[in-house]
């Protein structure tokens, strides 16, 4: 009989296959299953190879959390660089795995001050991101951001997605269908707003254009409303 021989991979190979059953662990099960022998298990390592990548399970989860915040961050910036940014974006809020992750993180920062503290400054970093391109996404649909400010509207979408998660793993979705439909027929408004306004800008001459955007910034009505 022939002896199984182990595989062996890249360094970085090796610490993404760890951090990508962290991760599975934590959807599937909880992030308190996180174990390294549980994680080395689930990629055929021993767990003293996992200690070699990282020394404490806090350093495992940490690096998993980082990992999926910078993967978070770059689908939010193509997000907003998309021909319609509001629905991408709201696709990526409502993205159930994502999601799903990271209420078990969310759930470990209670547990865990490093990673609540890498929590808040990512969180606000990307909230940051997402409001300054938001600010300009809802000027050119003439939303007055004095009514309808853009960290709110980004708080109010991204609350409401994380709230459909956390209810769906508890087997709840009274309502949901509907709330979901509100959410996309009003931002289907907006971007519709938004193209025949860029479509009506652009034959303007620039220098015009600009400053009437500055002013229906302050002064247009909220189209919602």
């Amino acid at each position: 009989m022939r002896s199984k021989r182990r595989v062996r991979h890249e360094p970085s190979v090796t610490r993404a296959l760890l951090l990508d059953a962290t991760e599975r662990l934590m959807v599937l099960e909880g992030y308190a299953a996180v174990t390294t022998r549980r994680v080395a298990s689930r990629v055929g390592l021993t767990a003293a190879l996992v200690h070699y990548y990282f020394p404490t399970t806090e350093d495992l989860l940490l690096a998993a959390y980082r990992r999926a915040a910078e993967r978070y961050q770059q689908r939010i910036r193509e997000a907003l660089a998309s021909r319609h940014p509001l629905h991408a974006l709201w696709n990526v809020f409502t993205d159930r795995g994502h999601m799903a992750l990271g209420v078990e993180f969310m759930a470990l920062a209670n547990h865990r001050k490093i990673i609540r503290k890498e929590i808040v400054q990512c969180d606000e970093r990307c909230r940051r991101l997402q409001a300054g391109a938001l600010a300009g996404i809802l000027a050119d649909a003439g939303i007055n951001p004095k009514i309808c400010a853009p960290v709110s509207v980004v708080m109010l979408m991204e609350g409401m997605s994380r709230a459909f998660v956390m209810e769906e793993i508890l087997g709840l979705s009274f309502a949901h269908a509907e709330t979901r439909a509100l959410v996309e027929r009003l931002l289907g408004q907006v971007e519709k707003i938004r193209e025949r306004s860029r479509r009506a800008g652009s034959s303007i001459p620039r220098r015009v254009r600009r400053r009437g955007e500055r002013r229906e910034a302050l002064e247009a009505p909220n189209p919602i409303a």
